[in-house]
């Protein structure tokens, strides 16, 4: 499993009417998978670049991401949906479930159309026991409530088992009940899995609770502090 995840000299520009817009700009940090990282700062301030950024889902535009070393940037698109596949799992403020699939479904896949060592319905039946959704397997999306399907989406982000897990505002359509679920699960995940977590928010309340807090404004990194423990 990958320990560390390497930014060098990040950037990540845009082109569009004649008008070029940097999102990131020459960020360097280290992130090590023993560790529970938030990134906040307002809109704009380039968290979610960032976050796609290090999940190989956009590629740079100067600068490099080295996975415990290894730089990704030369990959081919097949090698990266490959390595994405092996190292890392993506929750997002939207669900992004597919409503016509039942829960047990959606949490399955990621496996579609993939080799696995272990048996695909079993390992999807463990993480929904996980998250606490053993019985909504046959529901439907649209019969569930915002918490329940931010659960089924991160037993769907874990079910293949990754090394880092990414988080993009998973409690931003949430209430406070169901938000400080989604964080303390995340947390245990953290804990009972060892995966690397890193989770961007607007909420400063959550952020505070977590290991390393990283604030970023206009692309780039203006305080990198630590937490507190876990």
């Amino acid at each position: 499993m990958v320990s560390k995840i390497e930014c060098v000299d990040l950037t990540k520009s845009y082109q569009g009417d004649g008008v070029e817009t940097t999102a990131v700009h020459k960020l360097n940090l280290c992130f090590k998978r023993n560790e529970f990282t938030s990134v906040i700062g307002r809109s704009g301030s380039g968290k979610s670049t960032l976050l796609s950024l290090l999940g190989t889902l956009d590629r740079p535009t100067k600068g490099k991401i080295l996975y415990d070393g290894e730089e990704i940037g030369a990959k081919s698109h097949r090698r990266l949906a490959d390595f994405r596949f092996e190292q890392v799992g993506f929750v997002f403020q939207q669900f992004h479930l597919l409503p016509t699939l039942n829960v047990l479904e959606n949490v399955l896949t990621p496996l579609f159309g993939r080799k696995v060592s272990y048996h695909k319905h079993m390992r999807a039946k463990e993480v929904l026991d996980y998250v606490d959704l053993q019985d909504k397997t046959t529901a439907l999306p649209s019969q569930l409530s915002g918490g329940q399907q931010q659960r089924v989406a991160i037993a769907r982000a874990i079910i293949h088992k990754p090394s880092w897990l990414l988080v993009d505002e998973p409690t931003g359509n949430l209430d406070s009940i169901a938000s400080e679920r989604i964080f303390n699960l995340l947390k245990q995940l953290h804990q009972d899995d060892g995966c690397g977590v890193i989770f961007v928010t607007h909420e400063s309340n959550l952020a505070a609770r977590t290991e390393r807090i990283i604030t970023m404004q206009d692309g780039c990194v203006i305080k990198d502090q630590v937490g507190v423990p876990l």
